[in-house]
């Protein structure tokens, strides 16, 4: 218990990260000159190169706006506007009455889910907050992080991704062959995406092509079980593809811009999550439709009744492996992959009992995703990294990947009325996830120590210390030595 209360007690220290946005920015020692525009042009061009990375990574609008403005204010443009949407950032700065303003923006044109460049563009802005750095050897630390290669080989991306499948297979309450079956399906789905990506087609194509291949080896297997001799559920395997297609969209990021104050924003992340989403089920609708006309049966889609206390280890490891193989798919660093692997602990765990307890599946994800978005912010100031990582791998596990498919399957079924509700159910999964996340991250932004832990870095404790005049007042009654000298060890 100690040993876990020193941890804690360091996990909660004041260590920064994007969770925790900086109020202002220190006094440069020797502030850029405002007349020089190549000076303020290097600045503006750091600052909105730092939001390209954090925006095109997910992190919502108001942080990305946020970080922007303090790397502009650490050089001595503090006065500025920052307008961060979708895909662009505009920076103007004010340089008094007699200057015209500097104004420069930055078009991003990918979405890149790097964990441990994001890790390092947040060193950096740590590093430009504690030294102040020139404004060019701050960007070229900045181009050295955009311009490396990714830390892992790309085949271990894919082998995390199919892990990831296989793990949330389990969660689902699959065996040894619907993981073996996830695994490889999602394989294939990875290699055919980058094929695809490379030869230049539409992230929407990309998404149908997967949720075909998510779902023609399970119907497959299942129409053949006695001759193969074996027994699969396809609903387990399709709806694990369904959550690996899901996860790298911008889920968190949406529902976070809408609830931070930026709509623009939110309603084009939310439409794009839309497409793509339509994508899978397009997907995984034309595979059911193929198998029916070509003579296959599938298994009547039935509730999942919450698993037994017995099952409940098994799945909490499945939901913190699937976490940790989403981290590492994202090429996330070491000490970000353990961070993932608690935040998906603490989810599934969170999930599973809250399920036992009887609330529903959209209350029992809000209040999961409320405790991963805060513990993701505590760890992010002992491992010093963006609570983002945290987040989004500790909310993958519960993305509602069953739901889609259950609705699709019945409204292919004639059953409107239960498949509306099940994609309905869906959405407001999804809903509850991120605005879990967003008030999690909150609380942990509030939370601070206390103020003596923060000037002194360890807690001192008052101890008693008895001087002359002390001594003699330590003779007399109790009540008359009320007043003692109280002094800080």
């Amino acid at each position: 218990m100690q040993g876990f209360a020193s941890t804690l007690r360091r996990m909660t220290g004041e260590r920064r990260a994007i969770v925790d946005t900086p109020a202002g920015a220190p006094s440069p020692l020797q502030p850029i000159d405002l007349t020089d525009d190549a000076s303020v042009s290097e600045v503006l061009d750091l600052a909105v190169r730092v939001g390209e990375v954090t925006l095109a990574a997910g992190t919502g609008a108001i942080d990305t706006a946020n970080q922007v403005q303090f790397i502009a204010s650490t050089y001595g443009l503090a006065r500025c506007d920052v307008d961060v949407t979708y895909n662009s950032i505009v920076i103007s700065a004010y340089r008094g009455p007699t200057l015209p303003p500097a104004s420069t923006m930055r078009i991003v044109h990918y979405r890149s889910m790097d964990f441990t460049r994001l890790a390092d563009v947040d060193a950096l802005a740590r590093k430009i907050r504690l030294e102040v750095p020139t404004p060019a050897v701050a960007l070229a630390e900045l181009k050295e992080v955009t311009r490396a290669p990714h830390p892992y080989n790309r085949w271990i991306a894919t082998l995390a991704w199919a892990g990831m499948a296989a793990a949330i297979s389990v969660l689902l309450g699959g065996g040894v062959l619907v993981a073996a079956v996830s695994f490889l399906s999602t394989m294939v789905i990875d290699r055919v995406g980058r094929v695809l990506n490379r030869a230049g087609l539409p992230f929407f194509f990309q998404q149908v092509v997967g949720g075909f291949i998510a779902s023609a080896p399970a119907i497959t297997l299942y129409n053949f079980q006695e001759q193969l001799g074996i027994s699969i559920l396809p609903s387990q395997v399709i709806a694990a593809g369904v959550t690996v297609l899901l996860s790298g969209l911008s889920l968190v990021g949406s529902v976070q811009d809408a609830i931070t104050g930026a709509p623009i924003t939110a309603a084009a992340r939310f439409f794009e999550l839309l497409m793509m989403t339509g994508g899978i089920i397009a997907g995984v609708a034309t595979t059911l439709r193929l198998a029916a006309l070509l003579g296959a049966e599938l298994p009547v889609m039935s509730n999942v009744a919450p698993p037994d206390l017995a099952q409940v280890p098994t799945k909490v490891l499945a939901g913190a492996f699937a976490a940790l193989f989403y981290a590492l798919a994202c090429y996330a660093e070491r000490r970000g992959l353990t961070a993932a692997f608690a935040g998906g602990f603490a989810g599934a765990l969170v999930f599973l009992i809250a399920q036992q307890v009887g609330f529903g599946p959209v209350l029992s994800s809000a209040i999961a995703a409320t405790v991963v978005g805060f513990a993701g912010g505590l760890m992010a100031r002992r491992a010093l990294i963006p609570p983002l990582i945290v987040a989004v791998a500790g909310i993958t596990p519960l993305l509602p990947g069953l739901s889609v498919y259950r609705g699709l399957f019945a409204l292919l079924n004639d059953q409107t009325l239960l498949g509306l509700s099940a994609l309905l159910a869906a959405v407001g999964t999804g809903g509850a996830l991120a605005g879990g996340v967003t008030l999690g991250e909150w609380g942990a932004r509030t939370l601070r120590r206390p103020r003596i832990v923060e000037r002194t870095e360890s807690l001192r404790r008052p101890i008693m210390r008895l001087g002359r005049a002390d001594s003699v007042r330590s003779k007399l009654p109790v009540r008359s030595r009320r007043r003692s000298a109280v002094r800080w060890k």
